[in-house]
């Protein structure tokens, strides 16, 4: 049910998308990229589009903030100006519901990883790929782009297992529309 109405949502919100990305970069306005599931199974998964094409290309050439297995930037000079306000917003997530719909993500859960992050993992990261991937969840309903430790983000993926409950996820979603809509630690 969440997916069907985040497909509507998207709907709506793809129209403006396609054309403020169509006036700086008449290019795709979707992004897709191999990510890893439960158990590690890949799958693809959809945004829309916040960094010129073949970015992921270009990815050597700007510094990682980050400590660990993940891959920050906040100044990454790939983000176009549109693709800086939909992740901002997080709008670029969006498109994830149909990943929802396909089963392959949650609404809550852990960030589905690369598999060149996993290919990284110590044996205890692999826990965090114990339960579906989520749209959103512990660490971006918590500190979002703020959070720049590897090991914090596995704890708090862990933390999340074990207090996992059909409230605790609508508590996460809620907070996450909060942070949302305050702009808070996103880039």
């Amino acid at each position: 049910m969440g997916a069907i109405v985040g497909l509507i949502i998207t709907f709506i919100v793809a129209i403006p998308v396609a054309i403020a990305t169509f006036i700086y970069e008449p290019n795709p306005i979707f992004y897709s990229q191999i990510r890893c599931g439960l158990n590690g199974k890949t799958f693809r998964m959809w945004k829309f589009r916040s960094m010129i094409v073949d970015a992921d290309k270009l990815k050597h050439l700007v510094q990682n903030q980050a400590k660990g297995h993940i891959f920050k930037s906040v100044d990454d000079p790939r983000i176009t100006p549109v693709g800086k306000f939909l992740r901002r917003t997080s709008l670029d997530e969006l498109p994830q519901f149909w990943n929802v719909l396909l089963g392959d993500m949650s609404l809550v859960g852990t960030r589905p990883p690369t598999p060149d992050e996993v290919s990284h993992y110590d044996l205890h990261h692999w826990d965090r790929l114990r339960v579906k991937p989520g749209i959103t969840g512990e660490w971006q309903a918590n500190g979002r782009s703020t959070i720049t430790d590897f090991e914090t983000i596995v704890k708090m993926d862990i933390d999340y297992q074990r207090k996992w409950s059909v409230i605790y996820d609508l508590v996460l979603i809620i907070k996450t529309i909060w942070v949302v809509f305050r702009k808070t630690g996103a880039y």
